[in-house]
C-alpha cells in the first residue's frame, strides 16, 4: 500500500513517467492504479481522443507500440492503458526497442496480473530504468488484519477482531472480495462504527456461529459438541462450506500447532510471527496446545492427509459430506 501512495502521490506531484509496470499475484492494487491512471491522468474533455484502452488478448505488442507512439490531439499527453497484459507473456519482450526510447508525451500503463517478470531479462531492468515497475504481492493471512484495518480507517471504521478472522476465514487473502463486502457496509454504516460478527452475519451473510473460525476454535477447545453442530451445518450448505476447504483449514490449524510445539521461545509476540497469525488468537492457540500433546497433533496431521484425499473423491466410497466430516472429527477427538 506504501508503494502505490507513492506511486499516486508522485503523479500528483507531476513527476510521471512514460511507462508503468505493473504486476504480480495480487490483482486488488494493480486494479486500483490503473484506474487511477484512466480517471484521473487525463481531464475529461481530453479523454475521447487521448485515452486508448486495450486488452492483451486482443491486441499485439507492435500495436501497443503503433499506438504508444503517436502524439496527443490537444493535450500535453495520451494515456494508453493495456488490460490483461498477461496474455502477452510470450511477446513482452518485444517491447525492448520501445521501452529503451519510449514516447515521452505518452503514459504507457500496462497491467499484467498475476504474473511477474523475471528481475534478471533486460524487459525488466529497462523497464525499471525507464518507468515504474510495481510488483502487488500477496498478502499473508496474518497481514490482511492490519490492511483491512487501514482500509477502514480511511472510511473512519474499526473493526473487532472476531470479525477480522471471519472475513479471512470466508475470503482468504482475496483483496479485492474483502474490499468489496468493506465497500458494502461502508454504505449502510455510520462514521465511527465498529464492526462485529453480528453485523457481518446481518449484512453480508457469514455467520457468526457457524463459520470456519469457530469450528476451529471448537476443536482446539475439544468443544466435541459445537465441533459436530458445526461440521452438520456445513455438510448442509456445501456450496458455502466445501468439504476441501473445511479440512484443508483444520489441517493448516493442526500443521501450525506442530510448529508451536516445536518452539523454544514460545511468548505470545515470537508465536504470532512463527505462526503468522494476530496476536489476538494467540491464546487459542495455547489453549489447543495444552489438548493435543505433540505426538497426538503429528498422528492427526497423518490422518488428515488421508481425509484431504478423500475430500477430493480419491478411496472416499462416495461417501456423503457430513459423513467425512464425522470421520475427521473422531479421529481428531479420539
Amino acid at each position: 500500500m506504501d508503494e502505490v501512495v507513492k506511486i499516486i502521490n508522485a503523479i500528483k506531484a507531476g513527476n510521471i513517467k512514460p511507462i508503468y509496470f505493473l504486476m504480480g499475484e495480487e490483482p486488488y492494487y494493480i486494479d486500483k492504479l490503473t484506474e487511477y491512471f484512466e480517471q484521473n491522468l487525463l481531464q475529461e474533455h481530453e479523454r475521447d481522443f487521448n485515452q486508448t484502452i486495450l486488452y492483451g488478448r486482443d491486441v499485439a505488442i507492435e500495436n501497443i507500440v503503433g499506438i504508444a507512439k503517436r502524439y496527443p490531439m490537444m493535450a500535453d499527453r495520451q494515456l494508453v492503458v493495456v488490460r490483461e497484459a498477461q496474455e502477452l507473456s510470450r511477446t513482452i519482450d518485444q517491447l525492448e526497442n520501445y521501452v529503451e526510447n519510449p514516447q515521452l508525451t505518452t503514459v504507457l500503463v500496462i497491467a499484467y496480473k498475476y504474473k511477474t517478470l523475471d528481475k534478471r531479462k533486460k524487459i525488466t531492468k529497462l523497464l525499471s530504468k525507464h518507468g515504474i515497475v510495481y510488483e502487488s504481492k500477496k498478502l499473508y493471512e496474518n497481514q490482511v488484519g492490519e490492511w483491512l484495518k487501514r482500509v477502514l480507517q480511511g472510511k473512519k471504521l474499526s473493526i473487532e477482531p472476531k470479525a477480522v478472522a471471519m472475513f479471512v476465514d470466508f475470503l482468504g487473502t482475496d483483496l479485492s472480495k474483502i474490499a468489496n463486502e468493506v465497500n458494502k457496509l461502508a454504505i449502510i454504516l455510520p462514521e465511527g462504527s465498529t464492526i462485529t460478527p453480528a453485523i457481518i452475519e446481518e449484512n453480508i451473510g457469514f455467520s457468526k456461529d457457524f463459520n470456519p473460525f469457530e469450528f476451529r476454535k471448537a476443536i482446539g477447545e475439544r468443544n466435541q459438541l459445537k465441533a459436530y453442530q458445526i461440521a452438520d451445518y456445513f455438510a448442509q450448505n456445501q456450496k458455502d462450506n466445501p468439504n476441501v476447504l473445511t479440512i484443508g483449514l483444520v489441517f493448516g490449524f493442526f500443521s501450525q500447532l506442530l510448529l508451536y510445539h516445536g518452539l523454544q521461545d514460545k511468548s505470545p509476540r515470537n508465536v504470532a510471527i512463527a505462526l503468522k497469525v494476530n496476536p489476538f488468537f494467540v491464546k487459542d492457540y495455547d489453549l489447543a496446545l495444552k489438548n493435543y500433546p505433540m505426538k497426538k497433533v503429528s498422528t492427526i496431521v497423518a490422518t488428515l492427509r488421508d481425509i484431504d484425499v478423500k475430500s477430493k473423491g480419491v478411496g472416499a466410497n462416495a461417501l456423503p459430506p457430513g459423513d467425512l466430516l464425522k470421520e475427521m472429527l473422531v479421529k481428531i477427538f479420539n
